[in-house]
């Protein structure tokens, strides 16, 4: 087992370094920071002033040394635009950013696995065809465009909800309807077909035919088996939490890293935009390396595969 997570960590390791190097190198080449926060009538004076004080002179290999050096101990840059820690910007936005989507994946897991397993345990029924035309829609929809049917529907028509802002907690129930809706739609899809697959195991028709109650039959047979590729999907939703917050807080205008992250693309602000970057791929990376060791234990096969490598 410590040999598999061994192999993990350093998988991880190398994705979190290979996605740093790649927005290091694209976040310089896309654009000249100076030009776009001191404006296009700034002199050349300022702009070379600005180069100069920031470091962008140098040759990008020497800045990439540079920027792994003060990562090394912990330093990750000053805004080029607030002139605070980037650090400091990302940590003061991510309380605001969980408001959202923390209640959003309790959404997707309390409402996307139950309706899964439902509609697994009455096929056919009219209950199955809703789940699936649910589900259907959910996974199909971009984010941004049931955003803005929501919008449309409870805060334009109805009056019921506000649009935006974060004045008090009814600004959170559509950004957070918007983030939630496309995964339990996935979620349901996936914990249907798992549970008709495992439904459809030869144990399953013997436990059933033995005479073993059929809660017992779903319960302690079907649901442990059928929660394995599940974990995948949740493992998934749980590492792009902050990235799929980009989108929705900036429909809705609200305060997180998500909306940080745009504005700060769109004004270079490389320290702050390295940062973010760095915490979505740690989270990803984090989250994926969570369910290939939850694999390792669930499925010790995984483990002996690995050592043999």
């Amino acid at each position: 087992m410590l040999s598999f997570i061994l192999s993990r960590l350093l998988r991880a390791s190398m994705t979190v370094l290979l996605v740093m190097t790649f927005a290091f190198c694209v976040l310089r080449l896309s654009g000249d920071p100076a030009q776009i926060l001191l404006g296009p009538d700034a002199p050349q004076e300022a702009i070379d002033a600005f180069r100069e004080r920031w470091g962008l002179n140098d040759p990008i290999i020497v800045q990439y040394w540079a920027y792994l050096k003060s990562l090394l101990s912990l330093d990750f840059g000053v805004s080029m635009r607030d002139k605070s820690p980037a650090l400091q910007l990302v940590l003061e936005r991510i309380p605001t950013t969980l408001q959202l989507t923390i209640p959003a994946l309790l959404l997707k897991l309390g409402i996307g696995i139950p309706a899964g397993v439902y509609a697994a345990l009455h096929r056919e029924s009219i209950a199955d065809r809703g789940v699936i035309m649910l589900a259907v829609f959910g996974f199909t929809m971009p984010s941004f465009v049931i955003g803005l049917l929501l919008v449309l529907i409870f805060s334009v028509t109805l009056g019921w909800l506000p649009s935006g802002g974060q004045d008090s907690w009814l600004h959170g129930i559509l950004p957070t309807l918007t983030m939630s809706i496309g995964g339990i739609g996935i979620l349901a899809r996936f914990s249907r077909s798992a549970m008709i697959e495992v439904l459809g195991q030869p144990y399953i028709r013997t436990a059933s035919a033995k005479g073993v109650n059929w809660r017992d039959v779903v319960w302690k047979h079907a649901l442990p088996n059928a929660s394995v590729p599940i974990v995948t999907i949740v493992g998934f939703m749980i590492g792009s939490l902050i990235a799929g917050a980009v989108v929705v807080e900036t429909i809705f205008a609200w305060p997180g890293i998500g909306r940080l992250l745009v504005v700060s693309v769109s004004n270079r602000d490389l320290a702050v935009v390295q940062c973010l970057l760095l915490l979505i791929a740690g989270t990803m990376v984090l989250a994926n390396l969570a369910v290939d060791i939850l694999y390792g234990w669930l499925d010790p096969r995984l483990r002996s595969k690995s050592g043999a490598h």
